[in-house]
């Protein structure tokens, strides 16, 4: 006999929808955003934000910026970044507390930052689903996660190759189901492994290093490769960003407002 369901029961499945409505409507709607090769950009991760930069993408502090922040630059005609670091942990986030010393390992090079031990997804998970979802509900159209290659360099853990493919893909997943795009950032020797997993590449000095044509599949899968070098004139790299399609920049180390596009 099929039963009628109370008053209670009625409620209960009224306030479910209602919840699960409100979640739904912070997923951004329609396809995520696909940046294309030679997209122009602007970088700034320090100072006082210039919206002014004549350009269709902003990479940002997704911190340090506000709703209303990436909400001006869309009514600018802006696509915007947000910047974590998602393989380091931060003194300076206001989530820091929240990791285990076990998961915190040698100084990354930077003033209060550490590499993290990758490997522990059960714990890291869940902290960095709060990061990103901080990103989309503050509006922005993808992310860029940062420290993506701890295998290569000394953290204090034995982190392999397996292990950063796995936690690279899940960053990009954690990305994907919440609607915006993703970048994979530096950890060149995994392109091939990982290009399909992202939506664009964001690199530090492949000129400098001689690793740009490194970057070839995420240019030939019709994807944006936003490149920046610090110590190079934009003579010594422009002739082969243009070549290659990379969307490149010199800049200084602090990231703020300066540029010199090619």
């Amino acid at each position: 006999m099929r039963r009628i369901p109370t008053l209670a029961a009625l409620l209960a499945l009224l306030l479910t929808a209602a919840c699960t409505s409100s979640s739904d409507d912070k997923r951004p709607t329609g396809p995520r955003w696909q940046p294309r090769p030679g997209t122009d950009w602007q970088w700034q991760l320090s100072g006082r934000l210039d919206p002014s930069v004549d350009v269709p993408v902003y990479d940002i502090d997704g911190f340090d910026h506000s709703a209303q922040t990436v909400a001006d630059l869309h009514k600018d005609g802006r696509k915007v970044i947000c910047y974590l670091s998602t393989g380091a942990w931060e003194e300076f986030r206001p989530d820091a507390d929240e990791f285990p010393e076990s998961l915190l390992g040698r100084g990354n090079g930077w003033k209060g930052e550490r590499w993290l031990d990758i490997r522990r997804v059960d714990v890291l998970e869940p902290l960095m689903a709060e990061r990103i979802d901080m990103c989309r509900d503050k509006g922005f159209d993808a992310v860029e996660p940062d420290n993506m290659d701890g295998y290569l360099n000394r953290t204090g853990f034995p982190l392999t190759a397996k292990d950063q493919l796995r936690y690279n893909r899940l960053i990009a997943r954690l990305v994907h189901d919440r609607g915006m795009a993703v970048g994979l950032k530096n950890d060149l020797d995994q392109i091939p492994e990982l290009v399909e997993d992202f939506d664009f590449a964001v690199n530090e000095q492949c000129a400098q290093y001689d690793e740009c044509e490194t970057l070839t599949p995420f240019i030939e899968a019709d994807k944006a490769v936003f490149h920046v070098e610090y110590e190079l004139p934009t003579s010594r790299f422009c002739p082969q960003s243009r070549r290659l399609g990379l969307s490149s920049l010199l800049k200084k180390y602090e990231l703020g407002v300066w540029r010199e596009a090619c």
